[in-house]
């Protein structure tokens, strides 16, 4: 818990989704503070949802020993092994107490670990580092140069959001997906569009999610692929969702968009999380 007695929860992104044993290891150090866990192998990335602070650092720990950045292939992009670190105000929370947090986690990891963070939140958008870093931006904590086999860290303070893919059915063509991401982005919508496999994905964060819900992109996404002459597969939640967000969709649209409440913040937290590899 926080010293502040402020709840958070961390959304750890390892660059890691193939490797069962792997992905077991981390897991194990997490405790009884995961909530989830969201393994992608295509990306070969996975996503844990943690609370508070002690868990995040664990678990970075324990990525740092294990992976290599070098042996690292997938098609999200990425600086580091432990790739991005965000802490986010819970219920009772505010924005300051995630800094406070990111901040300490940061010059944690960079003097036990050895490993450059580079800091968003107020300051600068995780998209900014993913366009500047080692270029027009240096790390704000740690070595100036990438760990040798961990890389570097993104390391913020946000607010909550849902990251939320829509994938193409295969007809899609890297110009048609790569309009159709441009075309949605904006307006509570940060995307990208990644090949995986023979199909292509509009990868989203949605900034606001009690605005612009998973129910509004994906329906942003299907006029523009309309356009485009482009079907809709099939709709996927990474992570989980605040309660808040999943009650202002329609019940009956929940199976379409791959919701629930089995996938909120609120039921993990009361009824705790089991990853099954």
């Amino acid at each position: 818990m926080c010293q502040s007695g402020a709840v958070l929860e961390c959304v750890v992104n390892i660059s890691e989704g193939r490797n069962r044993e792997v992905l077991q290891q981390l897991v194990a150090v997490c405790a009884d503070d995961l909530l989830d866990v969201h393994v992608d192998p295509d990306h070969n990335r996975s996503v844990f949802t943690l609370l508070d602070v002690d868990a995040p650092r664990r678990l970075a720990r324990q990525a740092v020993e294990l992976l290599h950045l070098d042996a690292h292939q997938g098609v999200h992009p990425r600086l580091g092994v432990v790739d991005v670190v965000p802490f986010v105000p819970l219920k009772g929370s505010t924005i300051d107490d995630a800094i406070v947090a990111r901040d300490a986690f940061a010059n944690w990891v960079s003097s036990e670990l050895l490993v450059p963070c580079f800091l968003y939140g107020t300051e600068r958008a995780l998209p900014d580092i993913r366009r500047d870093a080692w270029t027009l931006l240096q790390p704000q904590c740690g070595p100036s140069i990438p760990h040798l086999t961990a890389g570097a860290m993104c390391v913020g303070a946000r607010d909550y959001l849902v990251a939320y893919n829509v994938w193409l059915d295969a007809s899609a063509s890297e110009s048609s997906a790569r309009e159709i991401a441009r075309a949605v982005r904006g307006d509570g919508i940060r995307t990208l569009a990644l090949q995986v496999g023979d199909q292509w994905q509009v990868s989203m964060n949605l900034i606001e999610p009690e605005r612009i819900g998973p129910d509004i992109a994906t329906d942003r996404v299907l006029n523009i692929a309309r356009r485009h002459n482009v079907v809709l597969d099939h709709c996927e939640l990474v992570g989980l969702i605040a309660h808040s967000a999943l009650e202002r969709i329609s019940e009956n649209r929940w199976d379409e968009l791959d919701l629930s409440s089995e996938q909120t913040i609120e039921f993990r937290r009361q009824h705790g999380y089991t990853f099954v590899a």
